[in-house]
């Protein structure tokens, strides 16, 4: 008997558009052999499944449910494609955990820790060759917090709202004088801003999941943006970045990463499939973390798919793994 599916997208920031197009991509590629699939639209005001007669029919929230016809549909697991909250920063998997409804993502402490970029880089601090660049996190946008940056931190600095994704509202500031728009900037996308010292190098980012065999790491994609860093243009204009994958690395390198990010994956309790960005700094070839990302982007741009095509795997038969790990209870 096939599984029922909610493939759940949309959200209360302006990462929702980045959702829906996750979604869409999502369900052009899961087996229709062996899952009904029903996308799921999740907004502040509004949680509804769409028809193809374009028919809005609304969410219980009692029991995440939909009626269509008379006929009621519960669903066996949630498939979250849903980036920024609620669906990255713990809030929709712990209302799944209430409605005992498995999920294929990390479980809501985990995303709760790693939305937050400040928390997250405390804890996996200590994990052997891991770095982690010189930061300030601000809880608020005084009139001495630029000052308070230059006296410990050196430029150029990253400036990033603590708890967003897909590099909105994020900032590099090579002079002072940048400082105060680029802080501004941040904090109108979170009342947190993390502000770090820029480490030069080569940036990457790589997938890591659990699998029928384990923790398996994909291949790396090394990212060359022609902006002057990764920011949401870069990130989603076709063109804008050169994506190399798999990424220039020496086997000593790719073995190292695959043992850190395995260890990241572990410590952060992690479930389905994470990404992983980090730097490794010219000439000492360091490994420094920048972030993870408990619900990776799954557009035709994104990494992940990327990195499943290069790791020799089919992206049904993937999506299908993390669809009956989650529903094990082994996600």
């Amino acid at each position: 008997m096939k599984k029922t599916i909610a493939l759940v997208t949309g959200g209360f920031t302006g990462e929702s558009v980045v959702s829906f197009k996750s979604a869409n991509f999502v369900e052009s590629k899961i087996d229709r052999n062996k899952y009904d699939v029903f996308k799921i639209v999740i907004l502040k005001d509004e949680w509804y499944y769409s028809d193809s007669g374009s028919a809005k029919h609304v969410v219980d929230k009692n029991n995440f449910s939909i009626t269509i016809g008379g006929t009621k549909i519960v669903f066996d697991l949630a498939f979250i494609m849903l980036h920024g909250s609620p669906g990255e920063d713990g809030k929709l998997q712990a209302y799944f955990d209430l409605m005992n409804i498995p999920y294929t993502s990390c479980d809501a402490l985990t995303s709760a820790l790693t939305m937050n970029k400040a928390y997250s880089k405390a804890i996996v601090d200590g994990i052997k060759d891991l770095h982690i660049a010189k930061s300030v996190q601000l809880f608020d946008d005084s009139s001495a917090a630029g000052q308070h940056l230059l006296d410990l931190l050196v430029l150029p600095l990253f400036i990033k709202p603590n708890n967003g994704g897909s590099s909105i509202g994020m900032s590099k500031v090579k002079t002072s004088d940048e400082l105060a728009d680029a802080l501004v900037k941040a904090f109108n996308e979170d009342s947190q801003v993390l502000v770090e010292e820029f480490i030069q190098g080569r940036e990457f980012s790589i997938g890591v999941y659990n699998g029928h065999q384990g923790i398996r790491v994909l291949p790396s994609t090394e990212v060359i943006p022609s902006n002057d860093f990764f920011d949401f243009e870069a990130k989603y204009t076709p063109g804008a970045t050169e994506e190399i994958t798999p990424g220039r690395m020496s086997e000593e390198e790719k073995e190292r990463v695959e043992r850190i990010v395995s260890d990241i994956y572990h410590k952060l309790n992690c479930r389905g499939m994470v990404r992983i960005d980090y730097f490794l700094q010219d000439l000492s070839s360091d490994f420094y973390f920048i972030e993870i990302n408990t619900i990776p982007g799954q557009t035709e741009q994104s990494f992940i798919p990327q990195q499943v095509k290069a790791a020799g795997l089919d992206i049904t038969e993937f999506y299908g793994e993390l669809i009956e790990m989650a529903l094990a209870g082994k996600g």
